[in-house]
C-alpha cells in the first residue's frame, strides 16, 4: 500500500493584532504631522516673503521689486564684493586648516580634542567683541591696518576666515576620518612624493566633497555676515541689505528670495560636482580626441 504525505496548506501569515495596528498606524499619522510641521515652518515664511517682493505695486503682481534690485549699482558693487571675499576666506580656510588636521591625524591624534576646542572658540567668542578686539589691536601702533580700506580688508577676510574654522575642520576632519591618510601617504611617500606634492596630489583630492561642503559653509557665513563689516567700515552686501530694509519694504523680500535662490543653485553645484570622480572630464576629453580621430 502506498502512502501519500499530505499536501501542506499555505494559511499565510499570523493575524496581526489589533494594537499592533493600531499603534503603527498611529506611529505613521505622528510622523507624518511632524514632516508637515516641518515644511509649514520653513515654507510659510518663504511664502509670505514671495508674496510682498511680488506686490511691489499695490497688489498687482510684478516683478518691479526684482528689477529695482538688479539695477541697482550697488547691489552689484556690495555683492560682487562679498563675493570676492568669500573666496579669500575659503583660500585662507583652507590654507590653514587642512594641512593642520591633516597633520593631526597622521601624527599629532593625542591633540585632536584640543584642535577641536579651538576652532570653536568663534562660537563663544561673540562677533561683536571678537571686531571690537580687532579695532583695539590694529587701529593703533604698531600695527596700523584699519587706516585704509584695502587693509582694513584684509583684517575683515581674517575675522571671516576665523569664524569659518568650526564649519571648516568639521568637514575637513570629517573627510579625513572617512578615508585611510596613513596608507595614502605611506603610498606616496614610496613612490617619491614631498609633503606639498601629498597634500595637493593626494590629499586634495580625496576630500572634494568635504572641502565643497566646507566652502559652501564658509560663502554663507560670509555673504550673510554683518557685525564685522559694519564695525570695520566695508560696505558689503550684508550691510547694502541692512540699508535696504530700513527704507524700504518689497525690495528687501526680494532680495531675500534671490539669495535663497543662490543658496540652492549653490547647493546644487556642490551636489553635481560631488558625483564627478577624479580625472572624469579629462578622461571624456581624451576619449572625444580618440573617436574624433
Amino acid at each position: 500500500m502506498t502512502v501519500v504525505a499530505p499536501t501542506p496548506v499555505d494559511i499565510g501569515p499570523p493575524p496581526q493584532r489589533v494594537e499592533d495596528q493600531t499603534a503603527s498606524t498611529g506611529s505613521r499619522v505622528f510622523a507624518w504631522l511632524i514632516l508637515l510641521s516641518g515644511l509649514t515652518y520653513f515654507i510659510a515664511p518663504l511664502v509670505a516673503t514671495g508674496e510682498r517682493a511680488f506686490r511691489a505695486i499695490g497688489s498687482t503682481f510684478s516683478f518691479e521689486a526684482f528689477r529695482r534690485i538688479l539695477t541697482d549699482p550697488q547691489f552689484l558693487s556690495t555683492f560682487s564684493a562679498s563675493v570676492v571675499n568669500a573666496i579669500a576666506t575659503i583660500f585662507v580656510s583652507l590654507l590653514v586648516i587642512v594641512p593642520t588636521a591633516y597633520w593631526v591625524t597622521l601624527k599629532l591624534p593625542r591633540l585632536r580634542s584640543l584642535v577641536e576646542f579651538i576652532t570653536l572658540l568663534p562660537f563663544v567668542i561673540p562677533a561683536v567683541v571678537l571686531v571690537f578686539g580687532l579695532i583695539r589691536l590694529y587701529s593703533g601702533p604698531p600695527l596700523l591696518l584699519l587706516r585704509t580700506v584695502g587693509s582694513s580688508r584684509i583684517v575683515l577676510i581674517c575675522a571671516y576666515a576665523a569664524l569659518s574654522f568650526p564649519y571648516m575642520y568639521r568637514a575637513v576632519d570629517n573627510g579625513l576620518r572617512a578615508i585611510n591618510v596613513r596608507t595614502l601617504t605611506e603610498a606616496a611617500q614610496s613612490l617619491g612624493a614631498s609633503w606639498p606634492t601629498i597634500l595637493w596630489r593626494v590629499i586634495f583630492p580625496n576630500l572634494r566633497v568635504a572641502l565643497l561642503s566646507g566652502a559652501l559653509l564658509t560663502f554663507a557665513i560670509v555673504v550673510g555676515e554683518l557685525t564685522i563689516a559694519l564695525y570695520l567700515a566695508q560696505f558689503t552686501f550684508p550691510v547694502y541689505m541692512s540699508n535696504l530694509v530700513r527704507n524700504f519694504v518689497a525690495e528687501p523680500a526680494a532680495l531675500t528670495i534671490l539669495a535663497f535662490g543662490m543658496t540652492w543653485g549653490a547647493m546644487g553645484i556642490i551636489a553635481y560636482l560631488s558625483r564627478i570622480q577624479p580625472g572624469q572630464w579629462r578622461r571624456k576629453r581624451k576619449n572625444q580626441a580618440v573617436g574624433e580621430s
